[in-house]
């Protein structure tokens, strides 16, 4: 029983044994209390384990549930912005017919994301760390592509997909600057660094006005369409560098470079000769050239 060893060093041993088998609920009783504070030592410990049990069973599921619901869209943007994504890269991707009914619900579905990502993410801010399973992606990264898509947007582009950007982007920033405060990001040392940082300087720029196709005269074009881009862009990016600075999550930039072996390139290239194809009466020869055999 508890007191009776003869030495410091194994009562301390038996201390540590009676609190192992009271924590983790074995409650073998082979060593038992006398006084009352012990007992009543013994009876908090107890509690504290059967909490840890219920921790174990349904905090941890519970976590992973969000975890892997975020990383659903995120997995699903790589094939609509490219790996790592980026807002060019997803203009670029819709700009086929029927490309702005597709951006907008593919926006919209972001908003709903950014919301959920709020709730959950600031309930258990330790959701944050959780990396995603495949390289090149990242809840911030996505989350970051998504607000430059919308920056471009608002900027340039009038109609549904600007609508439905901005409603995309308030609840996108309010997801950034709430986490961003979560984790005190004004407090760090790369919050001091924000203004030196400069994500889309004038070559960048550039490259970016090239990848926006016929959108790109409206943005280059235009000093106010610039203007306003600039002036959206620091509504959000000084957290969300902090963020990926704290995080050591990358963020993503405004335009890829062009990238050997790219998939969505290849199929499309695939899908355009098919059409042509197709158009010259030639389909017959195209998909069934060995049917006289």
């Amino acid at each position: 029983m508890i007191g009776h060893n003869s030495s410091a060093l194994a009562r301390f041993a038996t201390d540590l044994y009676v609190s192992g088998t009271t924590l983790f609920t074995l409650g073998l009783g082979d060593v038992v209390p006398h006084n009352l504070p012990a007992r009543a030592l013994i009876i908090f410990e107890s509690g504290v384990g059967l909490g840890f049990v219920a921790l174990v069973i349904g905090y941890l599921p519970v976590l992973y549930q969000a975890f892997s619901h975020r990383e659903v869209s995120v997995a699903l943007l790589d094939a609509r912005a490219g790996s790592p994504p980026n807002a060019a890269e997803l203009l670029r991707r819709h700009g086929f017919e029927g490309g702005e009914e597709a951006l907008t619900a593919l926006l919209a579905e972001w908003e709903r994301w950014a919301a959920e990502i709020l709730e959950s993410h600031i309930s258990y801010p330790i959701l944050c760390y959780y990396r995603s399973q495949h390289d090149n992606q990242s809840w911030l990264s996505a989350l970051v592509a998504i607000l430059d898509t919308c920056a471009l947007l608002i900027s340039v582009i009038e109609g549904n997909p600007s609508r439905q950007a901005q409603l995309t982007f308030v609840m996108a920033r309010h997801a950034v600057i709430d986490l961003g405060q979560v984790f005190r990001v004004q407090s760090h040392d790369a919050w001091q660094r924000r203004d030196a940082v400069d994500r889309l300087p004038p070559a960048e720029f550039y490259r970016l006005c090239g990848a926006l196709g016929e959108n790109h005269l409206r943005l280059c074009g235009d000093p106010a369409s610039a203007k306003r881009l600039n002036t959206i862009r620091a509504l959000y990016e000084p957290y969300a560098f902090a963020l990926s600075e704290y995080l050591r999550m990358p963020l993503p930039v405004w335009v890829a470079p062009p990238k050997e072996n790219d998939q969505w390139s290849l199929l499309t290239r695939m899908r355009t000769d098919a059409e042509a194809a197709l158009k010259g009466g030639s389909d017959r020869s195209v998909f069934f050239p060995d049917e006289d055999h």
